[in-house]
């Protein structure tokens, strides 16, 4: 399961608490059970098998009628599962650079890597930024459906970033995963030497990991990825980049964040 293969980079218990909750998690299948837990799909396989198997079943006229015997129930255990203090911050380039289609993507994203996220870790809080040439902090609503455009000043939200985390996130106490999606088109290469540096030397230190995804747009330039793996790629393994070419791509991109936990 792909659920499995995911978590938090580097997560850590803080200021030597661990909070654990007790969770029944799925793992298996039976013969018996009640039938809330009851394998809808498990079970109508196993009827279409001995159907086929007496020479009952007609392909001509497909009819599958489970017995009693053929049901199957899902099974599961508890489990103590972590419960860590941990905030996401996600950021979003909403500039004219960015279509409908590229912001449409970073939504997605977004959306199910918190979805999963809320639901494997207890503890987890949420920001939301989006910027142009300007930064400013919404809410979850306004994150998912705003439409703006405008030039692009990347550095604003970084410092946004940094005022929030220095405000309400002591790294001490918290577990910290800032996200930046941008079509990589930055107003100078003065300001993307800015990010550089504050990546470098802000968010690689108090931060788990610092995650960028990219967005393929017919008007963005895409060379803030390519300077961010100039100057981390293979150096420093609290920054995670990742290239997402269109919609097809969004699993690949929350391997490349998400896939490496520990």
């Amino acid at each position: 399961m792909l659920g499995e293969e995911l978590a938090l980079p580097n997560i850590q218990p803080k200021n030597n608490e661990k909070f654990e909750e007790i969770k029944n998690v799925y793992r298996g299948i039976r013969r018996s059970g009640p039938e809330s837990l009851r394998h809808v799909k498990r079970t109508y396989k196993q009827a279409l098998k001995r159907q086929i198997f007496t020479g009952e079943y007609n392909p001509l006229k497909p009819r599958v009628v489970p017995y009693k015997e053929d049901r199957r129930y899902r099974t599961y255990k508890q489990e103590r599962l972590p419960n860590f203090k941990a905030v996401i911050i996600y950021m979003m380039d909403v500039s004219g650079s960015m279509g409908n289609e590229q912001k449409e993507i970073v939504r997605l994203e977004s959306f199910w890597i918190d979805a999963w996220l809320k639901k494997q870790y207890k503890g987890i809080e949420t920001r939301y930024i989006i910027h142009d040439a300007v930064a400013r902090e919404v809410d979850q609503e306004t994150f998912y459906h705003t439409r703006e455009s405008g030039g692009t000043i990347i550095s604003s939200a970084y410092k946004l970033c940094q005022e929030i985390i220095e405000a309400d996130y002591d790294p001490m106490a918290w577990n910290i995963y800032p996200f930046h999606f941008s079509d990589g088109d930055n107003w100078s290469a003065n300001d993307t030497q800015e990010c550089v540096k504050l990546v470098d030397e802000y968010f690689s230190k108090v931060a788990n990991v610092f995650c960028y995804g990219q967005v393929e747009s017919e008007f963005g330039s895409g060379q803030f990825l390519k300077d961010l793996r100039e100057k981390f790629a293979g150096k420093n393994d609290n920054v995670i980049t990742s290239q997402i070419e269109n919609r097809d791509g969004i699993l690949n991109s929350i391997k490349d964040f998400l896939g490496k936990g520990k």
